[in-house]
């Protein structure tokens, strides 16, 4: 199935040895794309050495020349472009993403129609790039301000968003006239080498400067490339907490700015007047879904105690229906962690909710015999515990789900919620109104992303993503997140035959 998959995104020839492609240089180490469904080897590629990352960047220079030169609705043409292709190739990439990262293959299919969401909204974002018009107290003058490209953008991504990261970043920076340097996760290198074999299409069909969108691969030290580099003005990363840490070390030393999408702790808060049924479903989906390796995953359940045994009760049940295989089959809902290393983490961290006093509700444990044969296939766990214990406060990359019951009025819960490092998603079950204005009020939930009547992950492309404390405080996609990948500037124009200054100083000559 996988070579007829590589064989329609173009990137067939990856398994004959070839390490180099439009605005990629690779002539390093090699690093292995294994598929963590079975095991296999899927094809060996080629790291970027450090002069193959200096040949990038000369090349990403020269293009951000003239790529920013070009209006701004010309850019946003071959962005739509660019998200026609994408729908060709839906199915294919979307393949690729689930048998690569492990992902079902209807979330591989939603994460290509990501990349298609976003081409969309960028298109439209590129005659809407609106600085403001301000009132001058000198009279005779005008002031505005407006938004200019940055340059380079630096783009490391995670395993778990493949593709639909670097495209949340690449389709708005590329429309606000910047150019791109992206450095995908070393266990997921196939699914970016496929992109940018699609985007370099459609850059020549388009007479696109070379240098406008580039690839480089690698671990850690490539990254490092990148976000010590001052040629660089913004590095958006995706990834853990310790990561996000070093990359705003790095790049704040050198005065650099960065976007950091990084770890995420979620909780669901069930009140006594949840609706029980559509809270089953937002949970568990929140909490399995890509196996617990979405950042915006269920971590935590808060319930009230009028309803918890009766919420506690539904989940187990729900989950003694969940089918966990191969992703590829639709028929399955739960497919394998990224790597053996993930399945460690995993088995420590039920080791540890146990050790601090937790109850586990679910029996976790790796799945093992015909069909799990790559050993990082696991059962998706169920603990009570506190929100105290140290593991809870910490976020494993895994399908592991932590109960906690509250009592009293909201608030108690929001504080809850609120209480760990991390603020990314929340959601809140009710059928109070009250409840939820509270749970969104500026005493309510800390997080970037809050929800009523939803659960914390499945984010829409229209709205801005990303969250505060420890994971960061960037925003990705929508709503006004394009301003982050542009420099602002002010501008004072006189029309007048005189000078005069502001605040009504005189200076006469």
């Amino acid at each position: 199935m996988i070579e007829g998959v590589l064989n329609q995104l173009g990137i067939d020839e990856i398994n004959d040895g070839t390490s180099t492609g439009k605005n990629w240089f690779a002539n390093g180490e090699e690093i292995t794309s294994v598929s963590p469904v079975d095991g296999e080897l899927i094809a060996k590629v080629k790291t970027t050495t450090a002069d193959d990352y200096e040949k990038v960047i000369i090349k990403a220079q020269e293009a951000f020349k003239e790529w920013r030169t070009i209006p701004a609705p010309k850019r946003g043409e071959v962005v739509r472009q660019l998200g026609n292709k994408l729908r060709e190739l839906k199915e294919p990439l979307g393949k690729l993403v689930s048998y690569e990262m492990g992902k079902s293959l209807q979330e591989g299919y939603g994460e290509v129609q990501e990349m298609i969401d976003i081409c969309d909204f960028a298109v439209g974002l590129s005659r809407q790039l609106y600085g403001s018009t301000i009132h001058s107290e000198r009279p005779g003058h005008r002031m505005y301000d407006q938004y200019h490209p940055l340059g380079i953008v630096g783009i490391i991504s995670a395993f778990n968003f493949p593709v639909a990261v670097w495209s949340w970043n690449t389709a708005l920076a590329l429309v606000c006239g910047d150019v791109c340097v992206w450095k995908p996760s070393e266990k997921t290198p196939l699914t970016a080498i496929a992109c940018q074999k699609i985007i370099a299409g459609v850059f020549e069909e388009n007479d696109v400067p070379e240098g406008v969108s580039c690839l480089i691969q690698g671990d850690y030290k490539v990254g490092e490339m990148l976000t010590s580099d001052d040629r660089i003005p913004l590095i958006s990363a995706t990834g853990s907490t310790r990561m996000g840490k070093i990359v705003a070390q790095t790049v704040g030393a050198r005065l650099g700015k960065t976007l950091l999408e990084l770890g995420g702790n979620n909780a669901i808060i069930i009140t006594p007047e949840a609706d029980i049924k559509m809270t089953v479903i937002g949970a568990v989906f929140g909490a399995v879904g890509t196996a617990g390796q979405r950042c915006t995953s269920t971590r935590r359940l808060i319930i009230h105690e009028d309803v918890y045994d009766q919420v506690k009760d539904a989940i187990v049940d729900a989950y003694k229906q969940l089918k966990i295989g191969n992703p590829l089959d639709e028929n399955n809902h739960v497919g394998p962690l990224i790597d053996r290393d993930a399945v460690k983490n995993y088995q420590k961290a039920l080791d540890e909710v146990v050790k601090e006093g937790g109850k586990i509700v679910v029996e976790g444990g790796v799945l093992e015999g015909e069909g799990y044969e790559s050993g990082c296939y696991v059962k998706p766990a169920i603990a009570e515990a506190e929100n105290t214990f140290d593991i809870v406060q910490e976020e494993t990359f895994a399908p592991i789900l932590y109960i906690t019951k509250y009592s009293g009025d909201i608030q108690n819960a929001i504080d809850i919620q609120n209480g760990v490092r991390q603020g990314l998603s929340s959601a809140i079950m009710t059928q109070n109104l009250q409840e939820a204005e509270k749970f969104l009020s500026q005493t309510g939930s800390d997080c970037g992303i809050a929800n009523v009547n939803i659960g914390t992950s499945g984010a829409e492309i229209g709205g801005a993503f990303g969250g505060e404390k420890d994971t960061g405080g960037g925003r990705e996609s929508g709503s006004d997140a394009w301003k982050v990948y542009m420099r602002r500037q002010t501008n004072t124009i006189n029309y007048t035959d005189n000078l005069p200054l502001a605040q009504g100083i005189k200076f006469d000559l």
